[in-house]
C-alpha cells in the first residue's frame, strides 16, 4: 500500500497546480458534491479526521458511477479496501508535511 498510496500521490502534485479541475471531472464535482467548495471542504474535514496515520482520498464509485470522499488508515490501499477507485490521495502521515506545517495537518491540507 506504500508504494501504490504515494505513486498516486506524486502524480497528483504540481509545483504549477491547483485551482478548480475543468470539464468532466468539474461537473462531476459538481454534481457529487454540489461545488468545488464543498468538495473541499469534505475531502479536508475527513483528511483531518484521520487519527494518527493515513490518507485522505477522492475515489470513483465504479457500481454507482459517483465520486466518493474517503479516508484509509495507515497504508491501507484505497481500491483494495473500499473499492473506491483512486483519483486523488493526500498523505496525511505527519512525515508529509511536519517540517513545513509542524502539526498543523489544517494548514497543509489547505495547501494541498
Amino acid at each position: 500500500g506504500g508504494h501504490l498510496n504515494h505513486a498516486i500521490f506524486w502524480t497528483n502534485l504540481s509545483p504549477n497546480g491547483g485551482g478548480e479541475p475543468k470539464g468532466e471531472l468539474l461537473e462531476a464535482i459538481k454534481r457529487d458534491f454540489g461545488s468545488f467548495e464543498k468538495f473541499k471542504e469534505k475531502l479536508t474535514a475527513v483528511s483531518v479526521g484521520v487519527q494518527g496515520s493515513g490518507w485522505g482520498w477522492l475515489g470513483f464509485n465504479k457500481e454507482q458511477g459517483r465520486l466518493q470522499v474517503a479516508a484509509c488508515s495507515n497504508q491501507d490501499p484505497l481500491q483494495g479496501t473500499t473499492g473506491l477507485i483512486p483519483l486523488l490521495g493526500i498523505d496525511v502521515w505527519e512525515h508529509a508535511y511536519y517540517l513545513q506545517y509542524k502539526n498543523v495537518r489544517p494548514d497543509y491540507l489547505k495547501a494541498i
